[in-house]
């Protein structure tokens, strides 16, 4: 191949929606080329011998420049050029991301006695990461929790719980959440959009997301991390049960808060 390059991120990441551009001295362009899925650009025009500029862009990072010389055989080797994501932070590479239940933690924090809190957990949950490759704002995220697994520390109160009292498991055995979009609100924040399920009702619920980095682990696989929070009123979803106590005081709190631990693994969840 005449042109070949390699368009990969500071982390080594392929960018697979790359295009470079290239132009002779005087500016006219003379070729546009396409990265693979693997971030190779290779292309076969045939190019007059000389030096030309390779302009690298893709959606989402900023433009980079190189210098191409296309040799007498009329090769041009631009080699590897990397491209820095717009606001400086990283992003895992696009496609499908596992959440890992075993490195994950799903938790609710009620206000209890209005001055005390209890804090409980959910045992049993999966879910899916489908990181866009053009714009991360298409990104999706789906998960699904089972109700009866929530974990307290105390077994009569999980048991009430599960009761139709608050999260009817029976009735309800799963809380779902179906992302609808992301609204970037820093450089490695979002606003993630979507639908939760929780007793049966569907109401809409913004996750604060923050991406925390990307890397292998010991097992060779690669995961990245994420921490999110949101917060929930229990009358949205109808869980009003309450008991008031002799001050006045509800036993608790009309809020929830939900703090998320997320490490996804690349690709699909190996089996147990």
């Amino acid at each position: 191949m005449p042109l070949t390059a390699k368009i990969r991120t500071r982390d080594g990441w392929a960018v697979s929606h790359a295009v470079v551009t290239l132009t002779d001295m005087t500016g006219s362009q003379v070729l546009r080329a396409e990265a693979n899925d693997d971030g190779v650009v290779q292309d076969a025009t045939v190019l007059t011998p000389g030096a030309y500029t390779a302009i690298v862009t893709a959606v989402g990072y900023a433009p980079a420049a190189a210098t191409a010389f296309v040799t007498a055989s009329g090769r041009a080797e631009i080699g590897a050029v990397t491209l820095t994501r717009q606001g400086g932070t990283e992003l895992p590479p696009p496609g499908l991301w596992s959440i890992d239940p075993v490195h994950s933690s799903v938790t609710a924090v009620a206000q209890h006695l209005g001055f005390a809190s209890i804090r409980g957990r959910f045992d049993e949950f999966a879910g899916r990461i489908e990181i866009a490759p053009d714009d991360v704002a298409k990104s999706r995220v789906e998960a699904a929790i089972t109700s009866a697994s929530i974990d307290t520390g105390n077994r009569l109160r999980d048991g009430h719980l599960r009761s139709p009292d608050f999260l009817d498991a029976e009735n309800h055995p799963q809380i779902t959440y179906v992302s609808s979009g992301l609204t970037a609100i820093g450089t490695d924040r979002w606003f993630v959009h979507g639908e939760l399920t929780l007793n049966g009702v569907v109401r809409p619920v913004d996750l604060d997301l923050t991406y925390l980095g990307t890397g292998p682990d010991s097992y060779g696989a690669t995961r990245a991390a994420f921490r999110a929070t949101a917060e929930l009123r229990r009358d949205d979803f109808a869980i009003k049960y309450n008991e008031v106590l002799q001050a006045g005081i509800a036993a608790v709190g009309t809020t929830l808060k939900i703090e998320l631990d997320i490490q996804a693994v690349q690709g699909e969840l190996p089996q147990a």
